[in-house]
């Protein structure tokens, strides 16, 4: 601690010198500068005082002789100028002796006298100048001597700009003095302590640079300064207690590294961990028995490898932290002759300080599943199809052996009967849902493009809706943004998801409620939703609502199937569909197709 005294001591010192001697010049300019001025000012301010009373009783001079050569001249006006010119007179004479202390105008006031005197002298006779030498004497004598106090008036203002001139240069000589002191205390100073700190210093910058590098091998340096080399000192310190933390947690590091591969090794599904440049990293051995690849494949991308370029460019967007519109396609993979099918997913690897430094690509193979899922909707199409057949036999022949059995309006067998009925409209629905839903998912439902106008699609879909909707004293709001694009789509589709999202939103919006059919843009898609003001969705289940056989919510009713047929009809136009509600709040449910 003394010595860390001793050093800042020193370097205050040095620096207070420097600032001492830059504020005396300083100071000392400033004041020669002041002085210099006000001086001037002062003698410039008497000078020109000197000539405005000059010039003002030259004029007058001249107007007394004007009117003193007249025939016949005005004493009132003439006795007047006269007044004037010996009040300048007076003024000059009391001019002077405050500021100077001499006596120019009362000279002038001596030569005026002789002069006035003389024009009294010779006024009973007419006057001439020329002919009267006395006048003409007096006359001359008081002009020049109003000549001689101008010219030295301005001799004065001139002697003052050259004693300013001179001023100028020796302050500046003074400041340049100041300058060359400040700059030769500067470089010494500066020397000194480059001298003595500047080497040792670059000499531990560079063995700072070595330490970070791993190399605990280096020299430091001596100085002649007794605070380097305890710093030195203290550094060489530091770099041992490097050296051993280093040598310590070298092993530990690889146990951890080593620990780590194993659980990547032993995890079920595929894992292929990629670089900030959607390059391939590392995979673990599931993932070489799954895409048939060996560590020969690291450095590539996996897109190009699989020739997929669109996996390249879905790594790419989770890399800048962008999420996947719609769920990946699967890999198709030929290993041995046998076709394997692959679905992944991708997850972003980020930093604690939160910028992304790769991603994690998880491999699953679902041949199985795929098959197994291909099988129940084979299965399901089939058997909905076998079962339309009796079940609409079964229907009409209800129907007929209704028209010819009456029964009374309150009897138990009327109520049997329309109990039977709506059973069998309930089993044909279901039929039809599962016929309708098994064509989307096998890929046989085909659709019908067309140009289609958002709002006309809108505003029929609410003309469908509107009477039931008045029943329940519930209002049926469509708000439309204007110049939406067309869509190019199948419009019976979208009017089935239209009409399935505004049945679900009549039951279960209460009476007095609100239902909003909206439309707007958003970027290169076409946002439609149908909002209600009903009880909302837990949210535990709305993960769950677009599945197959799901009901959520108190008023049940169907299948389950409207919401997982509304869901593939959207995916089928290339758009994604989702849900957003709050318990108590309300639901909107929402899809998003491009234009």
């Amino acid at each position: 601690m003394k010595l860390a005294m001793k050093l800042r001591t020193r370097l205050f010192l040095s620096i207070s010198a420097l600032i001492t001697v830059a504020l005396l010049g300083l100071v000392l300019g400033l004041v020669s500068v002041m002085q210099m001025a006000r001086t001037q000012e002062s003698m410039i301010q008497h000078n020109f005082v000197t000539l405005d009373l000059g010039l003002k009783l030259r004029q007058n001079l001249g107007d007394q002789l004007v009117m003193m050569l007249d025939s016949e001249p005005n004493p009132q006006a003439l006795a007047t100028l006269q007044t004037q010119f010996e009040g300048l007179l007076a003024q000059g004479v009391e001019h002077e002796r405050l500021r100077t202390g001499t006596h120019g105008f009362e000279q002038t006031q001596q030569f005026y006298q002789q002069f006035i005197q003389a024009y009294r002298n010779n006024s009973e006779g007419g006057l001439s100048i020329r002919k009267n030498p006395e006048l003409s004497a007096s006359f001359n004598n008081l002009r020049n001597d109003l000549l001689g106090a101008y010219r030295s008036a301005l001799d004065n203002i001139n002697a003052a700009e050259r004693d300013s001139r001179e001023r100028a240069y020796w302050i500046a000589g003074l400041l340049s003095l100041v300058a060359l002191a400040v700059l030769c205390i500067g470089f010494v100073t500066a020397h000194g302590i480059a001298r003595r700190f500047g080497a040792p210093i670059e000499a531990l910058a560079k063995a700072a640079d070595k330490i970070g590098q791993g190399d605990f091998d280096v020299t430091l340096p001596i100085s002649p300064a007794a605070e380097m080399n305890l710093l030195t000192r203290r550094f060489g310190l530091m770099a041992e207690a490097l050296r051993k933390h280093q040598a310590t947690n070298i092993d530990e590091l690889l146990a951890g590294q080593q620990r780590l591969q194993a659980v990547l090794d032993s995890i079920d599904d595929g894992l292929l961990m990629i670089d900030r440049q959607g390059q391939l990293e590392h995979l673990n051995p599931v993932a070489q028995r799954q895409l048939g690849w060996d560590e020969s494949r690291l450095g590539q991308r996996p897109g190009e490898a699989l020739a997929r370029p669109e996996l390249d460019e879905e790594i790419l967007l989770n890399l800048r932290g962008g999420t996947l519109e719609r769920a990946p396609e699967d890999l198709c993979i030929e290993i041995d002759g046998e076709s394997r099918l692959l679905t992944y997913s991708l997850t972003p690897v980020s930093h604690s300080a939160g910028h992304i430094l790769g991603a994690v690509m998880v491999l699953h193979d679902v041949t199985e599943q795929r098959a197994f899922e291909r099988v129940r909707s084979e299965f399901v199409l089939r058997a909905s199809h076998e079962l339309r057949t009796p079940v609409t036999g079964m229907h009409m022949a209800f129907g007929l052996l209704q028209e010819r059995v009456h029964f009374a309006e309150e009897s138990r067998e009327t109520d049997l009967f329309n109990t039977v009925k709506e059973e069998m409209q309930r089993l044909m629905q279901l039929i039809n849902d599962l016929l309708n839903f098994s064509r989307y998912q096998s890929g046989l439902q085909k659709l019908k493009l067309a140009p289609c106008a958002i709002d006309d699609l809108l505003e029929e879909a609410r003309q469908r809706f509107i009477d039931r909707a008045q029943e329940q004293s519930i209002i049926l709001q469509l708000d439309l943004q204007e110049n939406i694009p067309r869509l190019h789509a199948d419009q019976s589709q979208l009017e089935r998801v239209l009409d399935n999202l505004l049945d679900n939103a009549l039951r279960h919006t209460p009476e007095n409620g609100l239902i909003r059919l909206q439309a707007r843009r958003h970027g290169e898609r076409a946002i439609i939703s149908v909002e209600d003001s009903g009880e909302g969705i837990a949210y535990g289940n709305q993960a769950r609502i677009f599945e197959p056989f799901v009901q959520v919510g108190r008023k049940k009713g169907g299948a389950g199937l409207g919401l997982a047929l509304c869901k593939e009809i959207v995916q089928l136009h290339g758009g994604r569909m989702g849900v957003y509600s709050r318990p108590g709040q309300g639901t909107q449910f929402y899809m998003a197709l491009p234009f």
